[in-house]
């Protein structure tokens, strides 16, 4: 059992680390870069005040203008980055329940390794102990 065990424990990093593509680094680079630059507050703030600049015109342009101006460009280019902050920090709290359970599970798997163990002494013992008594039995 306790070989099976560590073979298990062993296959569980090994599969779970995370694999490398040579064939997609530099687009992987590139969409997490760009991922990491636009979902910041920072860049939904550069998107606020970008798109400021256009609300003169919108509101001049009468209610249909403006209506437009808010959901096509305030709406899309600063809940753009909202969300994906959002996103971002939701899934680093989704790691971090995920890592836990893991640890969790190998060190339940550890323990159930140990009571096994001891199981399996308490066994032999309790065989060797029938063994005595009967010797003393037919002595």
């Amino acid at each position: 059992m306790e070989q099976g065990l560590s073979q298990h424990l062993e296959f569980r990093k090994k599969f779970l680390k995370p694999l490398e593509k040579r064939e997609n680094r530099f687009n992987d680079w590139l969409a997490i870069t760009i991922t990491n630059i636009v979902g910041t507050m920072w860049c939904a703030y550069a998107f606020a005040c970008l798109a400021f600049i256009s609300l003169p015109a919108a509101i001049r342009g009468g209610t249909s203008t403006l209506v437009a101006w808010i959901a096509q460009t305030f709406l899309q280019l600063v809940l753009l980055s909202i969300i994906m902050v959002g996103q971002k920090v939701a899934a680093e709290k989704s790691d971090r329940q995920l890592e836990q359970t893991y640890n969790d599970a190998e060190a339940l798997l550890k323990i159930s390794d140990e009571i096994h163990t001891l199981l399996k002494q308490n066994t032999e013992l309790t065989e060797d102990i029938n063994k005595v008594v009967r010797e003393v039995k037919k002595g």
